[in-house]
């Protein structure tokens, strides 16, 4: 494939987690990969490095997905370095808990600036710039629908998310773009274990059939799925959480 006909996916959130193995997955399915990172410059670099020594194209770019002119600078880099943008995941997110009563609301404002503000400006900027044939992927949670306390300011986060993925699919009528969000149930990422005893993470695993947590891995492969051969999956919130609701 010359590189005129590889496609080309953003993926913010990049550095780690899941972002970062949907990186290294869609470069691995052939793609050339921005890897978006908020400010660990050396791990974004490592996912290039993983990335170009299995023979990938990738580069990481910095930038806070609140801020429009950042985020626009992302797709000049993409546009220039790889002539183009097909592919955009969403997946930089802050997660802050605590029950409503007890929620600090500078949390809040921040969690909301980077989850639904974010998403709105990467949605912008992919909705104007994102070759026909492409892909928006949006990051949801499958704590929508469980309902569990101490989650409600991210869940409100990512119902907005869910709403924005939703409307942007129809938008989009006529482009051959697809736009949907992933709702990953509990996976083993550092977000999700961090401040958790072993008990809850326990708990947690076993809540699913498949009793275990799930892995970023997992999540990757249905980005994947979405991001290429999936063309008649559009405006859709599909739940990778093993069977949990």
């Amino acid at each position: 494939m010359s590189a005129t006909e590889q496609r080309v996916a953003i993926v913010t959130g990049g550095s780690r987690g899941i972002g970062r193995e949907t990186a290294e997955r869609l470069a691995a399915d052939g793609m050339a990969v921005v890897v978006v990172y908020a400010g660990n410059q050396a791990e974004a670099d490592a996912a290039v490095e993983n990335i170009t020594a299995r023979g990938g194209r990738a580069i990481a770019a910095q930038a806070d997905v609140a801020d429009e002119r950042a985020v626009a600078a992302v797709f000049d880099q993409a546009e220039a370095v790889f002539g183009g943008v097909d592919v955009v995941v969403h997946a930089a997110g802050r997660m802050v808990l605590a029950p409503l009563a007890e929620l600090d609301l500078d949390d809040l404002d921040r969690m909301h600036r980077t989850n639904i503000r974010g998403t709105f400006v990467v949605d912008q900027q992919a909705a104007r710039r994102v070759r026909d044939g492409g892909a928006i992927i949006n990051f949801s949670t499958s704590v929508l629908a469980l309902a569990l306390p101490g989650y409600a300011a991210y869940a409100a986060s990512k119902g907005a998310v869910e709403a924005i993925t939703l409307i942007l699919a129809r938008e989009l009528r006529g482009r051959d773009i697809t736009v949907n969000a992933v709702a990953p149930g509990p996976t083993a990422t550092a977000l999700f274990l961090d401040g958790k005893d072993e008990q809850t993470v326990a708990k947690m695993a076993a809540q699913p059939p498949l009793e275990r947590l799930g892995t970023p891995a997992d999540i990757a492969e249905l980005v994947s799925f979405l991001a290429g051969p999936a063309r008649w999956i559009n405006g859709q919130v599909v739940r990778a959480n093993g069977g949990i609701a």
